[in-house]
């Protein structure tokens, strides 16, 4: 195995007996040292059950793990949790109440200890080195329950990363906190990341969290990766329309080729030389590539408006009821009930065939 490599996942699955559907299913995958790997995707994609088998929480069916070149699931080769060198930080922290913040972080070294990574004598160093690598140095002998919600996020931060494991694993760290302290947070979780060299694997729903902090972005929908690329790739090339739904929240366009033109609402644009396969289909349009302007011959008209702070998120309506929206700069100020017309600044927008992976309106499988 590459020695650059620090995770590899081959042909991974597990299905649990009360599902129709496998929660991971043959799912294969390389991180590079040093990578953040985000795993997005809707409720009960099966993201948070991969994350639990690279921990070792779950057992798969099927698949290998192999952690720092080290098989750690390889039938019948079966590593445990705490002897995986992993660290994981859990969505509701699991802090222990009873334990300062010195003691939740100590207490994550004692199996490290057991194993001699680090003499015991060296325990309480290694957690004050981690505690001060979060920015806590002076919390030590306060309790969870004097900190904030940020707080206790570092201290469980800092539990995992005292061992120096080879890869530390988060699942949905930033949802219990507030908007402005996950803001925060979120930076400063890859910055620490970032700054020991540690590679990290995450789970979250939320689409701007995954982009902001991943190196790498992997997409789930009924327990396979959709797409597996960078956040600027995923989000600029999506490999389906069930992606770049979910990713970039664009706008879809019932649309017929005419010629050598796509026909749509907004008007015709040129046919691109790979779509030249296709009769009929729907066109991405983004957000941010329709243009607005007021005009009382207009076939749109705004149904609502929401100040987003630096841009209005216009919901407009067709003629057919087809319902669009648009992020334009405040300084354009349309308002409900106004016609208008839109055109669209990309010139040759991205048409995917009919019902191709498309966002489903319900949860495909039951959360997990």
């Amino acid at each position: 195995m590459d020695s650059s490599i620090i995770l590899q996942l081959e042909h991974l699955s597990k299905h649990f007996p009360n599902q129709a559907v496998p929660a991971v299913d043959r799912v294969s995958l390389t991180l590079a040292k040093g990578d953040l790997l985000g795993l997005l995707g809707p409720s009960g994609c099966g993201k948070t059950t991969l994350l639990r088998l690279i921990a070792g929480f779950e057992r798969p069916q099927t698949g290998t793990i192999t952690l720092a070149g080290r098989a750690v699931c390889d039938a019948p080769q079966w590593v445990p949790p705490e002897h995986r060198g992993v660290g994981v930080v859990f969505q509701d922290y699991a802090l222990f109440p009873h334990l300062t913040v010195l003691g939740n972080v100590t207490f994550g070294l004692k199996s490290v200890t057991q194993r001699q990574r680090f003499p015991a004598h060296k325990r309480k160093t290694e957690a004050e080195r981690a505690i001060a690598l979060v920015g806590l140095a002076g919390f030590e002998n306060r309790y969870p329950h004097e900190l904030s919600g940020g707080q206790q996020q570092r201290v469980a931060l800092a539990r995992a990363l005292a061992p120096r494991p080879s890869l530390v694993l988060l699942d949905e760290p930033f949802s219990n906190l507030d908007v402005q302290v996950r803001l925060y947070l979120r930076q400063e979780v890859r910055d620490i990341l970032k700054g020991v060299g540690a590679s990290g694997v995450f789970v979250t729903h939320d689409q701007e969290e995954a982009m902001s902090i991943s190196d790498r972005l992997a997409v789930m929908r009924q327990g396979q990766i959709e797409q597996l690329d960078t956040p600027e790739r995923v989000y600029h090339q999506p490999a389906s329309q069930f992606v770049a739904e979910f990713v970039t929240q664009a706008n879809f366009l019932p649309t017929k080729q005419v010629g050598s033109r796509w026909d749509t609402v907004l008007g015709s644009f040129p046919v691109r030389p790979e779509d030249a396969s296709l009769t009929e289909g729907q066109m991405m349009i983004r957000q941010e590539d329709l243009h607005l302007q007021a005009d009382e011959q207009g076939t749109l008209i705004v149904r609502d408006r929401q100040f987003l702070g630096r841009e209005y998120r216009y919901t407009l309506t067709t003629a057919a009821g087809q319902l669009l929206q648009a992020r334009i700069p405040t300084d354009l100020g349309l308002k409900p009930g106004n016609a208008i017309t839109a055109t669209v600044t990309c010139r040759h927008p991205r048409v995917f065939a009919q019902g191709q992976g498309q966002v489903p309106a319900q949860p495909i499988a039951a959360p997990v």
